[in-house]
């Protein structure tokens, strides 16, 4: 499968949490952080998405903002 999206992260899926539309998704990234996705529950289903199953988290942006204290 090939994408044009640059920024691409590979992970496991931390938990899975279901609403009555969307579905949460924690995926636990190498290295020990975390990044957060909102999809629908039907696609959630229809990936089969678990605890432990690899996923790709793939972003595509057209802004990235970068804050520090």
């Amino acid at each position: 499968m090939k994408i044009s999206a640059r920024n691409i992260l590979k992970g496991k899926v931390k938990e899975v949490k279901h609403g009555m539309v969307d579905t949460e998704v924690d995926i636990e990234l190498p290295g020990g952080g975390e990044i957060v996705s909102i999809i629908t529950k039907h696609s959630a289903e229809t990936m089969k998405l678990v605890k432990g199953k690899e996923v790709y988290a793939v972003i595509k942006a057209s802004n990235v903002m970068i804050m520090v204290d």
